[in-house]
């Protein structure tokens, strides 16, 4: 399997492909790497993990501390990602309408898992 890369196809690893369906969403996310704090839009959901539009993106590997919630009835979730793959920001390249990185979901607890299934359920139901 390949991903689209720009004008290049980059191999996806097995360990990489999705093993849960994602369901379109736009809703803020914060997340902190270190001593950066930024602010984002998440674009799709799974129970495993979220793609984040930046034109800023973190490299893969690194872990990021996510907070984000669908309104302010919901909870707020957190929980700890890591970046799995990066579509870098390329002004001026027409092919490049979606910059920004896939993260997979870390260290999820039961409580926490059952959040982000409902989560992605409530939208998988709206949409």
């Amino acid at each position: 399997m390949t991903r689209k890369g720009g004008s290049a196809e980059v191999p996806v690893a097995d360990s990489d492909r999705r093993i849960a369906p994602r369901v379109l969403v736009d809703f803020e996310v914060d997340y902190a790497s270190e001593d950066n704090y930024l602010f984002a839009y998440i674009t799709d959901i799974s129970e495993t993990g979220i793609f984040i539009r930046t034109t800023t993106p973190e490299p893969a590997g690194t872990h990021l501390n996510l907070r984000f919630r669908l309104d302010d009835a919901c909870p707020q979730i957190q929980v700890e990602g890591e970046v799995i793959w990066v579509n870098p920001y390329r002004p001026g390249n027409m092919n490049n309408l979606h910059p920004g990185m896939g993260l997979k979901f870390i260290d999820l607890d039961d409580e926490l898992k059952a959040q982000l299934l409902e989560l992605v359920r409530r939208f998988a139901y709206l949409g």
